[in-house]
């Protein structure tokens, strides 16, 4: 399991390859370092950006569908982790959310795809 958003102290080392000073805005780099990570196809950085909003912690507001969206392509990556908070989060989903953050998911892997060709 990734730690990335569970320490709460100062950083400075880095997080996918990017250097993160300590004295910056600490939210913005570790959602803009996960982001950019997820868009190579790092697996934690999805599993993380799920946390993120599924808890409405690091700068971003809590969104069951966003964090739907990255737990599932944590999942379909082979994160066991993400694949059960995916489930725990589906139960407080209505249909239409779900179906919503499915089709999120699809349009970021057909866009991962065409940035990868």
């Amino acid at each position: 399991m990734s730690t990335a958003w569970i320490d709460n102290s100062p950083i400075s080392g880095t997080y996918a390859g990017a250097a993160m000073p300590a004295d910056e805005s600490r939210e913005d780099l570790l959602v803009a370092s996960c982001l950019a990570a997820a868009a190579q196809g790092d697996t934690s950085a999805y599993y993380d950006l799920g946390v993120a909003y599924s808890t409405g912690s690091h700068g971003v507001d809590c969104d069951l569908i966003e964090a739907h969206k990255w737990f599932n392509l944590a999942a379909v990556a082979g994160h066991a982790e993400a694949a059960m908070c995916r489930a725990d989060i589906s139960d407080e989903m209505t249909a239409r959310e779900v179906a919503e953050a499915q089709r999120r998911a699809r349009e970021w892997l057909g866009a991962s795809t065409r940035r990868a060709a």
